[in-house]
């Protein structure tokens, strides 16, 4: 009897032991993952990431709101929202190699991050300035940036000898139907989609054909976008992102007699109604839809869906900080 309570320690040992081991090793992995330098990340085709995934509300599950478009080494950001540079290393982005920042409005929830993104990205090796292309208004709010972190970066580029262009933006500012391509073919076009309650663009990404791959799209919109200019900005586009809002539930809270009922009402009718994304993506002919910029919380995850796919035949996902699809709807 007592050889096999010997036994039986021994074997308890070694098994809590190998946990320990196999937890030190996660433990460790991640540590070094944390701190490791980040060599650029490569996609294959025209490939949308959802990098933070909640909406202008704190929420520790889902970081601010920014999509990133990559094709070959060369990533987009649109919007820029709190927690930019963590919400980059965790979906293993370093923070220097965005080029570009598509702002769909100068709302704090697609702004916070900016400055913090141009820093961060500047002490991660950007040589160049950071492009900034958004809504009027976007020169003065860089203008801001730049004034607010010049004392910093004058010092450590004279201090480290970080080149100062690392620590600069080159603005554009956009309208409806500005367009750009690339030199290496991609397309984005911007349309306004609305103008409450500032002035907001969406954004389409497009590749052409070529002899390996099809012509791909996908079309990334901010908050409260007008139905109408969505569905012509997404014709034919293989995905669409864009904010997911479930009405039914603040109507709710709403008739159970919330004492701030009105102001829950007045901020609900800036959003995009959850009938209306489904009804548009249907008519664009779009086979998935992504929904970002999560509020409330994931309790109301299957009601939104269902909400949706009762006037929307495709595919309908709600997405996750770091999750990756296609341009062409996969």
């Amino acid at each position: 009897m007592r050889g096999r309570l010997v036994i039986l320690f021994f074997a308890l040992f070694a098994l809590v032991a190998s946990w320990f081991t196999i937890w030190a090793t996660w433990r460790y992995q991640k540590l070094a993952q944390d701190i490791a330098w980040l060599e650029d990340r490569s996609f294959d085709t025209l490939t949308m990431l959802t990098i933070g995934t909640g909406s202008a509300y704190e929420n520790p599950n889902r970081l601010g709101p920014v999509s990133a478009v990559g094709i070959g080494t060369r990533i987009a950001l649109v919007d820029a929202g709190r927690g930019v540079a963590e919400a980059l290393r965790r979906c293993h982005i370093r923070a220097s190699q965005p080029e570009a920042v598509y702002l769909s409005s100068l709302l704090p929830e697609n702004i916070v991050g900016l400055d913090d993104l141009l820093a961060t990205g500047w002490l991660a090796a950007r040589e160049v300035p950071l492009r900034l292309i958004g809504p009027p208004g976007t020169e003065a709010l860089a203008a801001a940036i730049l004034a607010a972190q010049a004392p910093g970066t004058d010092a450590l580029a004279r201090e480290v000898g970080l080149p100062r262009a690392g620590a600069t933006l080159d603005v554009v500012e956009a309208t409806d139907g500005w367009s750009e391509t690339r030199d290496d073919g991609v397309t984005i076009r911007a349309a306004a989609v609305g103008t409450r309650p500032l002035p907001s663009l969406a954004w389409r990404f497009e590749t052409p054909a070529d002899g390996a791959h099809a012509a791909l799209a996908l079309v990334i919109a901010g908050s409260g976008p007008e139905p109408a200019a969505l569905e012509a900005l997404s014709q034919g586009a293989g995905l669409l992102a864009v904010e997911g809002f479930f009405r039914a539930s603040v109507d709710a809270v709403i008739e159970a007699g919330d004492p701030d009922a009105e102001r829950l009402r007045r901020e609900a009718d800036l959003h995009l109604a959850t009938g209306d994304v489904g009804r548009l993506a249907e008519r664009a002919g779009v086979p998935l839809l992504v929904l970002t910029r999560l509020r409330p919380p994931p309790m109301f995850a299957q009601q939104l869906k269902t909400a949706i796919q009762t006037n929307f035949g495709g595919r309908v996902v709600i997405a996750e900080d770091c999750d990756s699809f296609s341009g062409g709807g996969d």
